[in-house]
């Protein structure tokens, strides 16, 4: 019997959120999904959730592409 109640109590901890930014980057349809609802402030999104969909806007707007390095010797005017 305790080991039958200990097992439910482990099955009610807190799930890892389905939307990561990974997958929201892959798949910019999910993406508006997420953001219309953190824009309708709904109760039921998670801070996590509203916080992975704009980590993944931002990804997607500035991508990863290679950062500026300024060269080694400063131009001649």
């Amino acid at each position: 019997m305790l080991l039958t109640f200990a097992l439910v109590l482990s099955a009610c901890g807190k799930s890892a959120p389905t939307n990561t930014v990974e997958s929201l980057v892959a798949h910019p349809d999910r993406l508006r999904e997420v953001e219309q609802r953190c824009a309708n402030v709904d109760a039921k999104m998670a801070p996590d959730e509203c916080n992975a969909a704009s980590e993944a806007r931002h990804r997607l707007f500035m991508g990863n592409g290679p950062q500026y390095t300024p060269p080694k010797d400063p131009p001649k005017f």
